[in-house]
């Protein structure tokens, strides 16, 4: 009977390990395909030219574009253009912050934050940009509650969109 029980106790283990392997196989960045001579990326600063007045947004899109490419894929940051396998850069062209929804009495309810990026990402072996092309982040806030910090957040929301779907576009098998 102990050696039963014990038998017993193993298989569960192993299946419950089994489970949690594939768990974590199955746990990954579904469609992600990023060639395996690409170790690194350079992601500077993308410039502000949307005349915004927001002293922030070349910051909360690099934060953005930094969590996406270094810290959800195997891509290491550096700072040497020249080196780098893969390079991500661009320019913040457009930004707006407008009523979205107005109520009966004439106040927005809503204001939405629209965020125009213009990027090229590129692998340091070929000749030609994998693709050259605008990016959009829009996040909506109500004024009424906190107009400052309902705008920065709405701000660091809008950018982190752009960087997911500059991910998608740059790393995606699809």
């Amino acid at each position: 009977m102990t050696s039963f029980k014990s038998l017993l106790k193993l298989s569960t283990v192993a299946i419950l390990a089994g489970m949690f392997t594939a768990g974590c196989v199955s746990y990954s960045f579904t469609g992600v395909t990023i060639p395996p001579e690409v170790r690194t990326i350079y992601i500077p600063f993308f410039p502000d030219n949307s005349s915004s007045g927001l002293g922030n947004l070349s910051d909360e899109l690099n934060e953005a574009l930094i969590e996406r490419f270094v810290n959800q894929s195997r891509l290491r940051l550096i700072s040497d253009r020249d080196a780098a396998d893969a390079i991500l850069d661009g320019t913040i062209v457009g930004y707006r912050n407008r009523p979205f929804s107005v109520a009966g009495d004439e106040r927005a309810t809503l204001n939405r934050v629209e965020i125009s990026v213009r990027a090229t990402f590129k692998y340091r072996t070929e000749d030609r940009p994998e693709w050259d092309k605008s990016f959009n982040g829009v996040f909506e806030y109500d004024p009424r509650e906190d107009p400052i910090d309902g705008e920065r957040d709405a701000v660091t929301e809008a950018m982190s969109r752009i960087a997911s779907n500059m991910f998608n576009d740059a790393l995606s098998s699809w």
